[in-house]
């Protein structure tokens, strides 16, 4: 009997779906850790006694700590503390892809006003102003001006706290209505949907609508070449097509995807089930 583990918060769509594909697997027992219930002790036994852990908790900072803990004591975690600390931050993120001469909107990353202004001016207006850390494309700003930027760097500033005293900023990219996320299993692309919206955010969380995406070899080669980056075996890319090719926008490491099996027909978290089983067995996933 394989023992997986699965760290959570709050049981949503999506972790009803992992449930259910890791119970029709054969001879497999998965235990549920709430991180709101552990109680950290590294002088302590293991408190796990899995052979890996899949990681679909909300919190990224709590998160993040546990899954280090978990590093700790020598279990495999899906995705690594370095995967998921890297995709929590957007900064991070795109300097990992940088490295790697992978297509990004290009970007600017300053901490005053006077610098924001200067970037601006270098990437050209409009730009995106973005949290370095959140997700579900909340605070995000697109800016049309100088005075559009002072006036949001001024409101961020005075709320205070570390994360608004630094300002990611990402030249616009018109995305003709919508853009591309792709989902990524072990070493392959295994679905993509386009998300659509009459807004400048498509994001499905902001009611982006969702449709079909076939995989081509472009989507593939440069999904796989964006979460290898991070290092990340299970992850979603979000991706911006141009006239140029496409361009890699942001990587999540802990996907949602219940928008997305019926529009693409792939059982997405049957495959993130068989992945993570076949890990814990030590055999090679195809």
């Amino acid at each position: 009997m394989i023992k997986i583990g699965f760290l959570h918060t709050l049981i949503r769509k999506e972790e009803k779906l992992l449930m259910e594909a890791f119970a029709a697997i054969a001879d497999v027992e998965l235990m549920l850790f709430d991180i709101r219930q552990l109680l950290i002790n590294p002088v302590k036994p293991d408190p796990f006694n899995v052979g890996v852990i899949l990681e679909r908790s909300i919190p990224f900072y709590s998160s993040l700590q546990t899954i280090r803990y978990i590093e700790h004591l020598g279990i495999p975690c899906i995705n690594s503390f370095h995967t998921s600390h890297i995709c929590g931050s957007k900064y991070l993120t795109s300097l990992e892809l940088a490295a790697r001469h992978i297509p990004q909107p290009e970007f600017r990353l300053v901490f005053s006003l006077e610098t924001a202004l200067k970037a601006a001016e270098e990437l050209g207006y409009p730009v995106v102003l973005k949290p370095v850390i959140g997700s579900w494309g909340r605070l995000l700003a697109k800016i049309n001006d100088p005075e559009g930027i002072e006036s949001i760097i001024e409101h961020k500033t005075t709320l205070g706290g570390f994360f608004h005293q630094v300002f990611y900023i990402q030249k616009y990219i018109a995305k003709k209505g919508g853009d591309i996320r792709s989902f990524v299993v072990g070493n392959q692309c295994i679905a993509a949907i386009t998300r659509k919206s009459d807004h400048w955010i498509t994001n499905t969380a902001r009611g982006g609508r969702v449709d079909n995406c076939p995989v081509d070899p472009e989507i593939n080669k440069i999904s796989c070449a964006a979460a290898k980056a991070v290092k990340g075996e299970v992850a979603a890319i979000d991706l911006f097509e141009t006239d140029d090719g496409y361009l890699v926008n942001e990587v999540n490491h802990t996907m949602e995807f219940r928008n997305s099996i019926n529009p693409t027909g792939v059982d997405i978290p049957g495959m993130i089930a068989d992945y993570t089983v076949k890990k814990a067995r030590g055999e090679h996933y195809v």
